[in-house]
């Protein structure tokens, strides 16, 4: 989804016909307070969903100067919730931005474009927002998996990863190959793949 922050609804309009135009989702947001509260409602939303969110990507065209709470004060808040990852913004900027828009490149933003703006210049950049913020979703949710695993599926899970069969681990871990088999099935399960090959790839 891309997020447009921008006060002006000619921004907002163009911006998002756009996205449109690239088969982007697009949702306009008429200020930094708005875009917020409406994050807020979607992560809520997202409870217990099955982690499909994110699956296209996300980015923020985020305009510096708006009344209220301005792009800065937002990016800020991104900044405090660890959601740079997830979330890319692209400032949107005046030339008198420009000084303010480079320091926040220094603080994780992913880029900036001063106003007038090319409109394909910008759109690839989404589009390579998007992209690495749909990387950084999938290592989240591979953390995520990871984190389900048991302390003995955790030393199960390296010696697979190591290239070692099933009735060494079980030498190594002085445990039965029953035990293994179960222990490997489980991990399997639990890192939603069907083979160690698969296994290696994910974790590569």
């Amino acid at each position: 989804m891309l997020h447009i922050v921008d006060d002006e609804d000619v921004i907002r309009d163009a911006l998002e016909w756009l996205a449109q135009s690239r088969g982007l989702a697009a949702r306009g947001h008429a200020g930094g307070q708005a875009f917020l509260d409406a994050l807020g409602e979607q992560a809520q939303a997202a409870d217990g969903a099955d982690g499909a969110s994110g699956a296209s990507g996300d980015c923020v065209l985020l305009d510096v100067r708006m009344p209220g709470m301005n792009g800065i004060a937002v990016f800020d808040q991104l900044v405090a919730r660890g959601l740079l990852a997830r979330l890319p913004v692209i400032f949107l900027t005046g030339h008198g931005d420009v000084p303010m828009a480079v320091d926040s490149l220094k603080r994780g933003a992913f880029d900036f474009f001063e106003k007038p703006f090319n409109d394909n210049q910008l759109m690839d950049r989404v589009e390579e927002a998007m992209a690495a913020s749909r990387k950084a979703a999938g290592a989240a949710a591979v953390r995520a998996r990871l984190a389900t695993l048991s302390a003995r599926e955790r030393e199960v899970l390296d010696l697979i990863l190591a290239g070692n069969m099933n009735k060494v681990v079980a030498d190594k871990l002085g445990i039965s190959m029953r035990t293994v088999e179960v222990h490997r099935a489980h991990i399997f399960d639990k890192m939603q793949v069907k083979t160690a090959v698969e296994l290696a790839g994910l974790l590569k």
